[in-house]
C-alpha cells in the first residue's frame, strides 16, 4: 500500500474544530468561530431564490459574472478612488481564503520567503509551505499589535518574495494607519516584492479609523493582490463567496492557477449580489453595526476580571486574562468551555511556535442576548 509524505506535517486538527466540538458537548456559548448567530438580510435571501427560479443555475464565466465584476469595480472606484477594470483585474472566488491561496500559488517558488506578521489567519503558514516557501515570522508588538518596521527592513533578503498584510487583522482587530502605509511604501520601492493584502474585514472598521487598503496607493497597488469576501460583509459566511482584485499583468497569473482549482463559482450567488451591491448602506454602515456589538460586549466585560486589549475592526476583540490566572491560553479557553460554559479561541494558536501571552480572542459578531449571556458566566470566575 503506497504512503503519504504530508506537505503539512505539522497539520493537525484545528482549535477551531476542538472548540466547537467542546462548545457542542458542554451546551456552551460558542464565542470562539467567527460567524454570526443573527439572521442575514432577508432581502439578498430573496435574491438568490429569484436567480434560482430564474433559470441561473448553470457555469457563469470563469472570472465571475461580468455584470457583478462590473458593479464591484464601481464600487472600488467609489470607495478608493482606483479605477479598475472589471474584465482584468477583478476575479470571483470560492471565498477569502481561497483568493489568497490561489494568489500564494501564483506567485510563490520553492526557497522563496514570505514576510508574515504574528498572530496570523491560520491559513497563511500552511499554504505557505505547502507552496516550498519559507515564511519569515515577525511578531507584532504586544500590547497595541503594531508592526515593527525597523525589524521588517532587517528580515527583508533578496529571497524575499512577498509580504502579506491583513488589515482589519484577525485576530487582533488592529489596523494600519498611515505612517504604515509610508513605512511599506519605502520598503517595497525599487524592488520585485509583491503584497498580498488579507482585507476581507474592509467594512469592518471601528472609531472613525479609515481603512488602508492598497487599492488607495497606485504604488502599492501595482504589485499587490487584494482579497477580498462577501460573507464576512453580507453575514453568510456558509457562502464562501469572495474575490481578488490584482493589476492585469499579475491577475492574467492568478486566473490561470484559478481555471484549473475552481473554474466557476455560485451562479445564483453571483447574480444576487449584482442586484444587492447597489444598496450601499449594507455595507457602509456595517462598521457602525459592528462597533455597537463590539462596545456592548466590553461594557459588560467591565464587570469581569478580564481586560480588553484595542480592537479598531473585524469580528474580534483580544481579552487579557493575567489578572484572572496563569493558565496557559489553551487550558484556560478548555477549562472556560468545561466548567463556564463560554468558548473562545485561545490567541496562541496563531503563532506558528504558540506564544502565550495570556490572552484569548472573542468574536462579537452576535446577538445581543447572546453576549449578554456570555458576560453573565464570565462573572462567575
Amino acid at each position: 500500500m503506497p504512503t503519504i509524505q504530508s506537505k503539512l506535517p505539522d497539520v493537525g486538527t484545528t482549535i477551531f474544530t476542538v472548540m466547537s466540538v467542546l462548545a457542542n458537548q458542554h451546551k456552551a456559548i460558542n464565542l470562539g468561530q467567527g460567524f454570526p448567530d443573527y439572521e442575514m438580510s432577508a432581502d439578498l435571501v430573496a435574491l438568490v431564490n429569484k436567480a434560482m427560479q430564474d433559470g441561473h443555475n448553470q457555469y457563469v464565466h470563469m472570472n465571475g459574472l461580468p455584470a457583478l465584476r462590473e458593479r464591484l469595480a464601481e464600487k472600488i472606484s467609489g470607495l478608493y478612488a482606483q479605477p479598475v477594470n472589471p474584465e482584468t483585474e477583478i476575479t470571483i472566488t470560492p471565498g477569502g481564503t481561497y483568493a489568497i491561496y490561489t494568489a500564494l500559488t501564483t506567485i510563490l517558488r520553492p526557497g522563496d520567503e514570505v514576510i508574515v506578521f504574528e498572530p496570523a489567519y491560520d491559513s497563511y503558514i500552511p499554504n505557505i509551505e505547502i507552496n516550498g516557501a519559507v515564511p519569515v515570522l515577525i511578531p507584532l508588538v504586544y500590547p497595541d499589535y503594531k508592526i515593527d518596521w525597523d525589524l521588517v527592513k532587517q528580515k527583508i533578503t533578496p529571497k524575499t518574495k512577498l509580504i502579506m498584510l491583513n488589515t482589519p487583522h484577525n485576530p487582533t482587530g488592529a489596523v494600519l494607519h498611515t505612517e504604515d502605509i509610508v513605512q511599506l511604501q519605502n520598503i517595497v520601492k525599487d524592488t520585485g516584492i509583491f503584497i498580498l493584502s488579507d482585507e476581507v474585514y474592509e467594512h469592518l472598521i471601528f472609531d472613525g479609523k479609515k481603512h488602508e487598503s492598497m487599492l488607495r496607493y497606485p504604488d502599492l497597488y501595482e504589485r499587490s493582490f487584494v482579497c477580498f469576501s462577501f460573507g464576512k460583509v453580507y453575514h453568510c459566511t456558509g457562502w464562501k463567496l469572495g474575490y481578488c482584485v490584482a493589476p492585469l499583468a499579475l491577475m492574467k497569473e492568478f486566473r490561470k492557477v484559478h481555471q484549473f482549482n475552481c473554474f466557476s463559482c455560485n451562479s445564483p450567488v453571483q447574480f444576487a449580489l449584482t442586484e444587492f451591491l447597489l444598496q450601499k448602506d449594507n455595507y457602509l454602515q456595517l462598521g457602525a453595526f459592528l462597533q455597537q456589538k463590539r462596545d456592548h460586549l466590553k461594557n459588560l466585560m467591565q464587570q469581569t476580571k478580564f481586560k480588553a486589549l484595542p480592537s479598531y475592526g473585524s469580528y474580534f476583540q483580544l481579552y487579557s486574562y493575567r489578572d484572572i490566572t496563569g493558565e496557559s491560553e489553551k487550558d484556560f479557553a478548555i477549562r472556560l468551555t468545561k466548567e463556564y460554559g463560554v468558548a473562545t479561541i485561545p490567541a496562541s494558536v496563531f503563532y506558528k511556535n504558540g506564544e502565550d501571552n495570556k490572552v484569548l480572542r472573542f468574536c462579537f459578531s452576535k446577538k445581543e442576548s447572546t453576549l449578554e449571556e456570555a458576560a453573565n458566566r464570565l462573572m462567575k470566575l
